[in-house]
């Protein structure tokens, strides 16, 4: 397939990289990051531009993989009537397209990407689109890098997943930083809390997270709970986020 890839990000990279492991073909990028998409295509030995109006029209597929503030001003005066279009926003509706294309769509990977990637991750695909040739096309294209973990998924279903998403990696990569910062200030390496992290996640995948919990709050360990608590006396943000965690783990019991 003949993709135009729009945007020189992290998913675009990435995604990117994919494709071209899977055979096909990267046409051009545009990106309005001139220097950025230079590198992309230097890399998939392909051309770019970070003029609209020199974006290739003879492509099979246009990949929108920009951040969701700038989709709309991306579409801008861009008209591909016949050919399918699609963004990778797990929170914007697919309709945003209607007027680029007749054909349109989302091409959402669940996962957290980095550019600098060397090691592509494995991510399930969720994918929509405006008629039943477009998603047939993102379903082929999808399979194509994801193996079987493709999913069907609407505007509401993907945005409510990603709510889901932002609590398991935004959120808890942020309890990382606090712990991070906290075990720097008291003295301590963060890194010996690593095996902790990695075999907590490793868990997850055979049992439910209500299951795994343990520490302190389940146990309603006052003692524990309150020696904690005096320890955190000078860290506020992160004594705040402990009682709140600790009520809300308690309530949920």
């Amino acid at each position: 397939m003949d993709i135009v890839i729009i945007g020189s990000g992290n998913v675009a990279a990435v995604l990117g990289r994919k494709f071209k492991l899977a055979g096909h073909h990267i046409l051009q990028i545009y990106s309005r990051n001139a220097s950025a998409a230079s590198e992309l295509a230097y890399e998939w030995d392909t051309e770019s531009t970070n003029y609209k109006t020199m974006i290739n029209s003879n492509a099979d597929l246009y990949l929108i993989a920009v951040n969701d503030d700038s989709i709309s001003d991306v579409i801008k005066d861009l008209r591909l009537p016949e050919k399918i279009v699609v963004h990778t926003a797990a929170s914007v509706p697919k309709e945003i397209l209607q007027p680029v294309s007749n054909h349109f769509g989302v091409f959402y990977p669940l996962q957290s990407l980095r550019k600098e990637m060397t090691a592509i991750p494995d991510a399930p695909i969720f994918i929509d689109g405006s008629d039943e040739k477009t998603k047939a096309v993102l379903d082929k294209l999808a399979h194509s890098i994801a193996d079987e973990k493709v999913i069907q998924a609407g505007d509401d279903a993907r945005l409510k997943l990603h709510v889901a998403a932002v609590v398991v990696s935004n959120f808890v990569n942020h309890l990382y930083v606090l712990a991070e910062d906290y075990c720097k200030k008291e003295g301590l390496d963060f890194k010996q809390l690593l095996p902790l992290i990695e075999e907590t996640a490793t868990r997850l995948k055979n049992n439910s997270p209500k299951e795994l919990q343990t520490g302190p709050a389940i146990r309603h360990d006052s003692d524990s709970i309150h020696k904690h608590l005096d320890l955190l006396k000078d860290h506020p943000q992160l004594k705040n986020l402990y009682v709140l965690l600790t009520e809300s783990i308690q309530q949920s019991k």
